[in-house]
């Protein structure tokens, strides 16, 4: 190996060496900081609670606090953001993950007297492991809090701070998919014991219907709803957008192709979308129609599949998923359709623009 070679490439492992360790301090310092935040509004809480009955207390000593801190350290430090510390501690000290934390915090501040003589091994989890525990909980950056607190059902905002540490979601791509019920879609589809999953361990797919969304929201296509347009245009403006459609589509999609065609009798036939899912391991067939949906695109859909379950796929695979988008359709055409068993077709609405949150959830119900 020449000398030029060996050094590019070790100038290769440096480099990706240092912007790791940037990431982790970068990381580091941001969870620290919530952390931070998290202690101020503990002890703002605190104090509104020792004894002070007057209703002004606690906005004068927010303002207090913010003229001094300000004064001190600069920005960062208004009457408003002093207020989102105090609503964050009051949001996440009841988590169980938190609340655990804390309440080995005040077991030990109440016997502290007793074991200030002890060895640190037989007081338990010193102050510094104790604040190490919460700075790990805390993962996200402080925008993200600041928006998820805001959301009332800990349920629902549990669920969006685990796919946001799960799959890095930025700010804008978290409230994207508040906005469009993420949650609320995937919760109507589930029973009480598949909800607390999803506030537990997130959005978890282990069957074709885990994948499905009902309604799909296409709000990014910039598409306005009365406008006419084709399903050419419609796959134009998806394939613009891909990156996008596969945040909508879920977790675990890669893109394969656009028109697809395949051949048998001497006839072909397009399919519109072909993705893959790597956590089912298997083909997802998409196919857009315009207005309403008709036996008949159910049952193209099915051929689709079944080309694909005998012609393209692997022995290792799982069966191929079709997926049907389309503006309406009947249930009973699609119970009726489709056999009662079924697990591949799906047909789903789509939306191109983003309704009301209220909306949104009157139409998710009619779906059900």
């Amino acid at each position: 190996m020449s000398d030029n070679l060996q050094n590019k490439m070790i100038f290769q492992q440096v480099v990706e060496l240092l912007k790791n360790a940037q990431q982790q301090v970068l990381r580091t310092v941001n969870s620290t900081m919530v952390y931070t935040y998290f202690e101020v509004g503990r002890m703002i809480v605190e104090e509104e609670q020792n004894g002070k009955d007057r209703a002004e207390y606690g906005t004068q000593l927010l303002k207090g606090l913010s003229e001094q801190l300000t004064n001190e350290f600069g920005k960062g430090f208004s009457i408003d953001n002093l207020e989102n510390m105090r609503k964050f501690y009051l949001a996440y000290s009841i988590s169980e993950s938190v609340t655990r934390i804390l309440q080995i915090q005040k077991s030990e501040s109440v016997t502290g007297e007793l074991n200030t003589k002890m060895p640190q091994s037989l007081t338990g989890v010193s102050e510094n492991q104790k604040a190490q525990s919460l700075i790990s909980i805390f993962q996200l950056t402080w925008t993200h809090y600041v928006f998820l607190m805001r959301i009332d059902d800990e349920k629902e905002r549990r669920f969006y701070e685990i796919e946001s540490k799960k799959y890095n979601w930025s700010v804008r791509e978290l409230k994207r998919q508040y906005d469009s019920a993420l949650y609320t879609r995937l919760a109507l589809s589930r029973d009480k014991a598949g909800i607390l999953k999803l506030s537990e361990k997130g959005q978890i797919i282990e069957r074709p219907k885990d994948l499905i969304k009902d309604p799909y929201i296409l709000e990014f296509l910039g598409l306005p709803e009365l406008h006419q347009y084709s399903e050419s245009e419609l796959e134009e403006e998806i394939i613009n957008k891909l990156e996008h459609f596969l945040l909508e589509l879920g977790h675990g999609f890669t893109f394969v192709a656009r028109q697809n065609r395949i051949t048998f009798d001497d006839k072909h036939f397009r399919i519109d979308l072909v993705f893959y899912n790597r956590i089912l391991k298997c083909f997802v067939l998409i196919d857009l129609k315009i207005g309403e949906l008709k036996h008949q695109d159910l049952g193209q859909m099915q051929m689709y599949v079944n080309y694909y379950d005998r012609e393209m796929r692997l022995e290792d695979e799982n069966k191929t998923i079709g997926i049907v988008l389309c503006q309406n359709k009947s249930d009973l055409v699609v119970e009726y359709t489709l056999p009662e068993n079924n697990e591949q077709i799906f047909a789903s609405k789509y939306k191109t623009i983003l309704p009301s949150r209220e909306d949104l959830i009157q139409l998710i119900s009619e779906s059900k």
